[in-house]
């Protein structure tokens, strides 16, 4: 419910803004501004807020939460109007568009706070009713910069009758009797006012997570699903041994093999005799148009895939439960938080601080990772490789990269007067070995130098290198460790790359 006429000229009457100071805006949303004002009467926060069915303006109590990064138009109002004094501020008959006129030096400007649902908006203008900003910018209206504003006309008047609203009991118990106008109604949109009140804003909350929590929850039980089948790998490879072993007893053109086999027992030989049990049947499809050799290669191929897939579900599993965790953790201090402003501002971000991301890492390809204070850098193929090559790396730092397969370069960053721990070289091969062919194997060899001992293969495709003086290192794919790594994977904003 918006503020009505009557409760706009009201809360001016009691704000009596001429004269204040203008010492900063702060826009915690697209649709929320306030003013930090200082008078004869003390310190202000004018809150002012364009959104459906809550569009207002008045004193609040409440402390107004800033953004990371400054917003637009709040940037624009703290570069003109800041150390400003309100000479006017009032209601343009009953429409419901406030104008305050600011000065500052010799300049004055124009902010008019138009305040209808269907179409809220701030607009600064110069003298002339020229546009400098809006908060909104609206093309289809001229409410961008450079256009002209002259206050419009609300919709043609109804019969209606505006009065003042009435608070309920229970509002009023919890302010002091001497409350003015200003605090019921922040109080009121606090705990009751439509689309900023706290309970709306938590349901809200409410619909936004659980509804990703539910969808992970179901992405979780598909790839446990598959993990308890990749699990079985191993029945695979033993089939293949079977196959081979058994090869001279087999016809050519089999679709099957049947082998009798006791289970494994442990002890004596007449513990064995009487543990055995009756023997076990196991039947194994071949495929005909094969030989035997190449329908165990099959079952060999197959055990490798399960075997390299069963560490990629894992590291998805421990990411799904990852993310699970957060979500239902933020939305825990989503629901506990008493601010309605600073919980809208949270849910407009995606309920958590967002940390800063260096800005040579957001144009850096490939990926990023920070751990234990090196810095580790893939490049994922040989445009990624070659960029990093060329403008990225430096002399000292170190190359890896797996042996007789293609895939990634990984570099780790000089630190100076520091030699690379062990820990940080099997991070930087673990991912040098998952990021290349020979994931597939989950293990490989692989070679590693200093950058500045590399050179460019003449004539060679892009990103070919020649080590020299390089180290071997044998590396076997811990899936422990690689969701360490993706833990300190360092996150780029869309602007900034892959």
């Amino acid at each position: 419910m918006s503020l009505n006429w009557k409760e706009i000229d009201l809360i001016l009457e009691e704000l009596d803004l001429p004269g204040m100071q203008i010492q900063k805006t702060v826009q915690s949303t697209y649709d929320v501004l306030s003013f930090r004002l200082y008078g004869k009467s003390g310190a202000k926060n004018l809150l002012v807020s364009l959104s459906p069915n809550a569009c207002r303006l008045h004193e609040t109590f409440l402390s107004t939460p800033k953004r990371e990064r400054p917003l637009r138009f709040a940037e624009f109002l703290n570069s003109r109007i800041v150390n400003g004094r309100i000479e006017e501020a009032s209601q343009l008959g009953h429409d419901r568009i406030i104008r305050l006129i600011v000065r500052l030096g010799e300049n004055r400007f124009y902010i008019y706070l138009r305040l209808w649902s269907n179409a809220a908006n701030v607009i600064v203008t110069d003298t002339e009713g020229k546009i400098l900003d809006a908060m909104r910018r609206l093309p289809k209206k001229g409410e961008v910069t450079g256009g002209l504003y002259s206050p419009e006309p609300a919709s043609p008047k109804t019969e209606r009758e505006y009065n003042i609203r009435a608070f309920s009991e229970e509002l009023l118990d919890s302010l002091p009797p001497e409350a003015s106008f200003n605090q019921k109604i922040d109080a009121f949109y606090r705990s009751e006012g439509g689309a900023l009140s706290l309970e709306t804003l938590r349901e809200e909350a409410r619909r936004k997570f659980e509804g990703s929590i539910d969808r992970i929850s179901l992405s979780l039980k598909k790839l446990r699903e598959k993990e308890a089948d990749f699990s079985k790998a191993d029945r695979f490879r033993e089939y293949g041994d079977i196959i081979l072993s058994n090869i001279g007893l087999v016809k050519p053109g089999a679709e099957w093999i049947e082998i009798s086999t006791n289970p494994r027992t442990e002890g004596s030989l007449d513990e064995v005799s009487e543990a055995a049990g009756p023997a076990e049947t196991v039947r194994i499809k071949l495929e005909p148009r094969k030989s035997l050799a190449a329908s165990a290669e099959d079952y060999y191929e197959q055990y490798r895939k399960a075997k390299s897939g069963l560490a990629e579900i894992r590291l998805q599993i421990s990411e799904g439960e990852r993310e699970q965790y957060r979500l239902k953790d933020t939305l825990e201090k989503l629901l506990a938080e008493t601010n309605p402003l600073i919980l809208h501002k949270l849910l407009n971000s995606g309920g958590k601080k967002q940390p800063a991301t260096k800005r040579e890492d957001q144009k850096r390809p490939g990926l990023t990772f920070r751990r234990k204070d090196w810095l580790i850098i893939v490049g994922r193929d040989a445009a990624e490789n070659d960029a990093l090559l060329r403008k990225y790396v430096k002399g000292n730092d170190l190359w890896l990269h797996v042996r007789d397969y293609p895939g990634a370069y990984v570099f780790i960053k000089h630190r100076a007067g520091k030699t690379v721990p062990l820990d940080i070289l099997l991070d930087a091969g673990n991912l040098a070995i998952f990021y290349s062919k020979a994931r597939n194997s989950a293990e490989g060899d692989l070679f590693y130098t200093p950058v500045k001992y590399l050179r460019r293969a003449k004539n060679g495709p892009k990103g070919l290198v020649i080590p020299t003086q390089e180290k071997n290192l044998h590396i076997k794919v811990e899936s422990a460790r690689l969701r360490e790594l993706e833990e300190c994977r360092v996150t780029k904003s869309l602007a900034g790359g892959k």
